[in-house]
């Protein structure tokens, strides 16, 4: 079945321009605002949506911080649009739980690609051979694609429960910044490093990540280390 996908712009223009190019792939359905579009989550399951930020009434970063604080909808992948070409902007879409952006004008080749990637990111691989990891009282697990902290459910992204399962994969190796940033975005991200450290940034926060107690090492320069499951580095 078709993945279903909602674009939300209020311009009328970019979401027909966005839907025609689309709808041969997936199912759309379109919002141009954000009450609209919070009023279509609330009725019917997406598999992702395309959310620009300056919207009227409830603007885009509005959205994403309601839909990353309901636990149906915390873990829909979301690809936030910009007219802004700016650091700034993009670190907000990423730090309110945005999975990627695309800044005005684009191409819509190039958001076909990023829609693809954070699809295949998002979904669960049920060839994956170990469904769970540990790492002191940190608990990753696939089948329910839940991490939990002294048996919390930890409110993490699609975007970072798949960076915290690729790290703990990999616990005790160091991970470089463009390792991260191809296997988790699915293409090459060339000069935007800053968005595996705002991420990493957000995840540490959400983690409950202390000086003392780490469960992630920052290499200078390379990347970054999950510690092992024993909780020491090596």
């Amino acid at each position: 079945m078709a993945k279903k996908i909602l674009i939300v712009d209020d311009e009328v223009h970019i979401l027909e321009l966005i839907r025609f190019n689309l709808e041969k792939e997936y199912q759309v359905s379109t919002a141009g605002s954000g009450e609209e579009a919070l009023e279509i989550l609330s009725k019917e399951s997406m598999d992702l949506m395309i959310l620009d930020l300056m919207l009227p009434g409830i603007d885009g970063i509005q959205v994403c911080n309601r839909v990353r604080n309901q636990k149906d909808l915390m873990q829909l992948p979301i690809i936030m649009l910009t007219a802004k070409n700016e650091d700034a902007d993009r670190i907000l879409g990423l730090e309110v739980g945005a999975d990627d952006y695309l800044s005005k004008p684009f191409n819509v080749r190039e958001l076909q690609a990023r829609i693809k990637a954070v699809l295949r990111r998002s979904s669960y691989d049920q060839q994956e051979p170990k469904n769970h990891y540990r790492i002191r009282d940190l608990n990753l697990d696939l089948e329910s694609r839940e991490v939990r902290k002294n048996g919390e459910v930890l409110p993490l992204t699609a975007k970072e429960f798949d960076l915290l399962k690729l790290l703990m994969e990999h616990q005790g190796k160091v991970l470089s910044r463009n390792f991260l940033l191809d296997k988790i975005w699915g293409y090459e991200y060339f000069g935007e490093s800053r968005t595996v450290d705002v991420h990493i940034r957000h995840l540490r926060m959400k983690i409950g990540e202390d000086e003392e107690h780490p469960y992630i090492l920052t290499k200078r320069g390379i990347g970054y280390k999950m510690l092992r499951e024993e909780g020491r580095e090596e």
